[in-house]
């Protein structure tokens, strides 16, 4: 007499059981919680005082003061956010969302909530959460990267300066394109660049003493290495080193102190611009498939003959 399978002993299910619940995955995501209905009315209430003249009444970028800025509010409905401390592709963890809140985004017309109770903080980030059926979806969350402390030769000029001059050869050979070789933002590349909302993403000029990501280095390599989700500034976490990240860091940093201070100047070799400013820049440095070079998922476009102008609502 043929018999089936054997049904496992109790014995055995409860050393499988132990087994599995004494190895949890060290990686995994904490579940997201769906706010509380009390969180959400809350944080409507701050949303409608605060955010509605901008975001628009349905999060959808469309506010009454809109069509006036640049860059133009984000479109909540999305889902898609450029400061995160997330992988590129996935939403912000909700301290992201709550810093953007608190600090704003420095040059641009987001402003400081610094006024805004803690409390009250915390409840807009709750409605926010309901603007986009991303939150509802586990694949899109993701615990944040891990982020190194900056290197003890970031604060000692002198020990600073070769990582400086590394740095601004990475420059020239990762981020000109876009940024142009004076780190002005008007690269080759840079006319011609939109966003996943099709609008105008033109480079910063990081020569200014201001980071749209925040004013330290630890905001500065966060964006090298996690990108801005939804631009043409993908991530460099593949493309680069630790190292090489630290020292565009640096470079970038010299720029703006250059910028506080006119008695500092840059020696030749530390520049990353043409020997004279009659040397046109070149195209971005492409791969076989016509991708940028530490930008793996946009294709280079002509610059156009005439400047982008910024579309009106949508």
């Amino acid at each position: 007499m043929t018999h089936g399978p054997r049904p496992l002993t109790g014995t055995l299910l409860v050393l499988l059981s132990s087994s599995l619940l004494a190895e949890p995955a060290t990686n995994a995501v904490p579940p997201w919680q769906e706010p509380t209905d009390e969180a959400v009315r809350a944080g409507r209430h701050v949303y409608e005082r605060q955010c509605l003249v901008c975001h628009g009444r349905w999060g959808d970028g469309r506010g009454e003061l809109a069509p006036e800025m640049y860059p133009r509010p984000r479109r909540l409905t999305s889902g898609i956010f450029k400061y995160r401390s997330t992988p590129s592709g996935f939403l912000p963890t909700l301290g992201d969302l709550q810093r953007t809140i608190r600090n704003g985004i420095a040059g641009t017309s987001m402003p400081a909530f610094s006024s805004l109770s803690h409390r009250e903080i915390l409840s807009v980030t709750a409605y926010l959460q309901t603007l986009s059926s991303r939150w509802r979806r586990p694949i899109h969350h993701s615990t944040a990267v891990p982020l190194p402390d900056p290197p003890p030769w970031m604060e000692d000029h002198d020990a600073r300066l070769p990582h400086e001059q590394n740095g601004a050869r990475l420059f020239a050979q990762l981020c000109a394109p876009c940024h142009g070789y004076d780190a002005s933002g008007t690269g080759a590349a840079s006319l011609n660049l939109i966003d996943v909302w099709d609008q105008p993403s033109r480079p910063p000029d990081l020569r200014e003493p201001v980071y749209r990501s925040g004013p330290t280095p630890n905001d500065l390599y966060r964006t090298l290495t996690t990108g801005l989700d939804g631009t043409p500034m993908a991530s460099f976490a593949e493309t680069t080193s630790e190292e090489e990240r630290w020292d565009l860091v640096a470079w970038i940093r010299s720029l703006a102190a250059s910028s506080r201070d006119p008695a500092i100047d840059f020696s030749e070799d530390r520049s990353p611009r043409p020997a004279t400013d009659a040397v046109p820049e070149p195209p971005p440095p492409t791969t076989p498939d016509g991708t940028q070079r530490g930008h793996p998922s946009i294709p280079y476009k002509p610059t156009p003959t005439s400047s982008p102008t910024v579309p009106g609502p949508r």
